[in-house]
């Protein structure tokens, strides 16, 4: 084994690889997949000079600890968090150099939900369709993290930025997510319409890297019949039975039978991603249909 990997020390509730996903494989049944705050992950590996294709690590609410088995440059961003190199501590949103056999820790998000971990040469598992990411509707690429495990990683392309700190979009308070209606919205009665653009849902606990679950106003279908499936897109806001949304992140399926009663701005998706349970969500219609 090469001295150019990471063991993982304390995987955490759920870590994963990630970068920036596998499109255009849908006509496969195959997800994007990618982190699901793709602004986060970009910035993490420009800090440590690494190219936007470099996996990263994806953390969930209670960060990981790390030991390279070589001198790196690391740089955590998204949820805001403590970290600690051997205990003592180092900067968040910034380039942190790791000596051979330090331990990085990652603790628990203060806000938000993922943060992202990119170290100098990326990590490099083995890809899959192009991509590294772990998606975890598929079962396609890396396993989920487990405590002992090594990860590979790549040699430094770039130099590492100087900066003391990195200013980060801080995940919502509230979710305002932009919506264009459609391609169903006439399986809703009008009044589930305008619910669904002037009421205020609630973030789930059942949320994970698949959609956005929610809580809140019932939206009540004017047409009861089954829906043949059809394709569904990232951001596509699909409404269940139960009547309650749920927005479709990265690991989404590609096909649906529920009605799809708007499609989420694609700008908006990566505070999503950071929504912990309990968060208000208003969607805010768009003129138009399928486009902004």
């Amino acid at each position: 084994m090469t001295d150019r990997a990471l063991s993982v020390v304390r995987a955490g509730a759920l870590t994963t690889v990630q970068d920036r996903g596998r499109p255009g494989h849908a006509h496969l049944g195959v997800p994007r997949s990618g982190a699901l705050d793709g602004p986060a992950a970009a910035l993490a590996n420009r800090l440590v000079g690494n190219g936007p294709d470099a996996a990263v690590l994806e953390t969930t609410l209670d960060g990981c600890s790390l030991r390279p088995r070589s001198d790196v440059t690391v740089a955590v961003t998204g949820a805001p968090c403590r970290v600690t190199v051997d205990g003592r501590p180092a900067a968040w949103g910034a380039p942190v150099r790791v000596r051979a056999g330090g331990v990085l820790d990652v603790g628990p998000a203060v806000l938000g939900v993922r943060a992202y971990v990119a170290v100098s040469g990326g990590v490099t598992v083995e890809p899959v369709l192009g991509s590294r990411s772990t998606d975890l509707l598929s079962g396609l690429g890396p396993a989920p993290l487990t405590d002992g495990a090594v990860l590979p990683l790549g040699a430094p392309t770039g130099v590492h930025a100087r900066v003391d700190v990195a200013p980060q979009v801080g995940p919502p308070a509230e979710l305002v997510l932009r919506v264009a209606l459609g391609p169903r919205d006439d399986w809703f009665t009008a009044g589930a319409v305008r619910r669904f653009v002037s009421g205020v849902f609630q973030v789930s606990p059942a949320s994970n890297r698949i959609g956005v679950r929610t809580t809140g106003p019932v939206l009540e279908r004017a047409q009861g019949e089954e829906l043949p499936s059809e394709g569904m897109v990232w951001g596509a806001v699909q409404v269940p039975p139960a009547g309650m949304p749920v927005i479709f992140l990265a690991d989404h399926p590609t096909t649906g039978g529920y009605p799809v009663i708007g499609v989420v701005h694609a700008a908006d998706l990566p505070a999503a991603g950071q929504a912990r349970p309990g968060t208000p969500v208003r969607f805010v219609g768009v003129r138009g249909r399928g486009g902004f």
